[in-house]
C-alpha cells in the first residue's frame, strides 16, 4: 500500500532543454495516416495521402489471446478464488465514469498546433500517432474480452467493456489532436491490416497491468512538471493528463484483482521469472523508445533519461505490491545497463540508415544485436527484489498521487 501511495520526487531537477534551430513549418497538407506492416508504399486515396509509419520491434502492438482459457479462468463454477465482492466494487467504480465529460476540446488545441514548428512539430505528431495506436490496441482487446466473457462472468465482462469505453475515448481524443495537424489515423484500416501478437492470458495480465501502471506514472509526472513549469505547456492535451491517468490507474487495479483471483500466476518460481521478464521488457522498451525521441521531452522541458528512470522506479514500487518479484531498478548498475543498451541501439539504427546492401548491413548488425541481448540478459540476471502478496485488504477505490 505504501509503495502505491508514495509521493513523486521533485520534478524541478529535470533540466529544461529546447530543440535548437527550429525550421519553418511546411505548408499544411491533409493526410490520412495508416499503419503498415510492410515497407511497400501506400496508395493515395481520394481523402488524401496515406502516410506510412515504419513498424519496428518497439512499435505499439495489437494483442489477442486464448479466449477459451479466459472463459475458464473467470467461470465462477470452476474458479473459487474469484472475489465477487471486489469485482462488484470495481464495476461500480467504472460505472461512475468520472471522466465522462472530461475530454472536451476547445479552440486552444488548433491554435497551439499552428504555433508548433520544425522538429518539435514532427516529433509531437509521432507522439500522438503512437499514443493513439496504443490506446486503440487496448480498446480492441478489452472490447473482445467483454464480448466473450458476457455469459461466463457478466460482472468481469462489463468491466472489460467499460475499460474499452475508456480506451476508445482516449484514442478518439488523440486522433482529434492529430486533426489539429491536418492528419488522422485510419483506425478502421488499423483493425484489419495490423498484425496481432498472441499472448497467453497470464502474459496478458502481466503485460497489461504494467502498461496501465506505467501509463499512469508517465501521465501524472508530465502533468505535474508542466503545472510547475507552464512555459513548456506547448499543447493543451497535457492539461487533461491529471484525470486521464486515473483511468490508467483504475485499469491497472482491475488487472491486479484479476491476478489475485488467479494465485497460480503469482505464487510460484515461474511467476517470479515471468514477472521480472515483463518488468524488464516494458522498462527497456520505454527507455529505448524515449531515448530515440529526446526532442519531444526536451521540448516540454524534461530530461528524457531522468524522466524515464523516475517513471520506472515509481512503476516498480507500485508493481511490487502484486508481482512476486521485481527488478532492482534503484541499483545504479541497472541504469548503466539501460544506457549501454541505448548506445548499442543507436549504432544498430545508424547502420540501418546507411546506404548499402541489406545483407551486408545485417552482417554488421549481428555483433551489436548480440551485445544488446547480452546487456538485457545481464539486467535480467541481476539479483531481484522479492515482493508481492495475494493477501490484500478489502478493495477500496482511491486516487494515487
Amino acid at each position: 500500500m505504501a509503495a502505491e501511495m508514495a509521493l513523486l520526487k521533485p520534478i524541478s531537477k529535470f533540466s529544461p532543454k529546447l530543440s535548437p534551430n527550429p525550421i519553418t513549418r511546411p505548408g499544411a497538407k491533409s493526410f490520412r495516416v495508416s499503419m503498415s506492416t510492410t515497407s511497400t508504399p501506400t496508395k493515395t486515396s481520394k481523402k488524401g495521402n496515406k502516410k506510412e509509419i515504419q513498424e519496428t520491434l518497439l512499435t505499439p502492438r495489437f494483442y489477442t489471446t486464448d479466449f477459451d482459457e479466459m472463459e475458464q479462468l473467470f467461470n465462477t463454477q470452476i474458479n473459487k478464488n474469484l472475489n465477487e465482492a471486489e469485482f462488484e466494487a470495481l464495476l461500480q467504480e467504472f460505472k461512475t465514469d468520472y471522466n465522462q465529460t472530461h475530454f472536451v476540446r476547445n479552440s486552444e488545441f488548433k491554435e497551439a498546433a499552428d504555433k508548433l514548428d520544425g522538429p518539435l512539430r514532427q516529433i509531437f505528431v509521432e507522439f500522438l500517432e503512437r499514443s493513439c495506436t496504443a490506446e486503440f490496441s487496448g480498446f480492441l482487446l478489452y472490447k473482445e474480452l467483454g464480448r466473450r466473457l458476457k455469459k461466463t462472468n457478466p460482472v468481469v465482462a462489463e468491466i472489460f467493456s467499460l475499460m474499452s469505453r475508456d480506451e476508445a475515448r482516449h484514442a478518439g481524443f488523440l486522433n482529434k489532436g492529430l486533426s489539429d495537424f491536418n492528419l488522422a489515423l485510419d483506425l478502421g484500416f488499423l483493425t484489419k491490416a495490423r498484425k496481432y501478437t498472441f499472448f497467453k492470458p497470464k502474459f496478458i495480465f502481466y503485460a497489461t497491468y504494467l502498461s496501465e501502471k506505467i501509463g499512469y506514472w508517465r501521465y501524472i509526472t508530465i502533468y505535474r512538471h508542466l503545472k510547475e513549469n507552464p512555459e513548456y505547456q506547448c499543447y493543451p492535451i497535457f492539461k487533461y493528463f491529471e484525470n486521464w491517468c486515473q483511468d490508467e490507474n483504475r485499469h491497472g487495479d482491475f488487472f491486479s484483482a484479476l491476478m489475485k483471483a488467479q494465485p497460480q500466476f503469482l505464487n510460484d518460481w515461474k511467476a517470479k521469472l515471468w514477472s521480472r521478464f515483463f518488468c524488464l521488457s516494458v522498462y527497456v522498451t520505454m527507455y529505448l523508445n524515449d531515448c530515440q525521441r529526446t526532442a519531444f521531452y526536451e521540448g516540454i522541458g524534461l530530461n528524457t533519461k531522468e524522466f524515464d528512470m523516475h517513471v520506472i522506479i515509481e512503476t516498480n514500487r507500485t508493481t511490487a505490491r502484486i508481482f512476486p518479484a521485481v527488478l532492482d531498478v534503484e541499483n545504479p548498475e541497472f541504469k548503466r545497463k539501460l544506457d549501454r543498451m541505448v548506445e548499442i541501439n543507436q549504432k544498430i539504427i545508424a547502420i540501418g540508415e546507411t546506404d548499402g546492401i541489406g545483407f551486408v548491413k545485417n552482417l554488421k548488425r549481428i555483433p551489436l544485436v548480440a551485445a544488446l541481448v547480452s546487456e538485457i540478459l545481464a539486467a535480467y540476471l541481476m539479483p531481484p527484489i522479492e515482493s508481492g502478496s495475494v493477501d490484500f485488504a478489502e478493495f477500496e477505490p482511491q486516487l494515487v498521487y
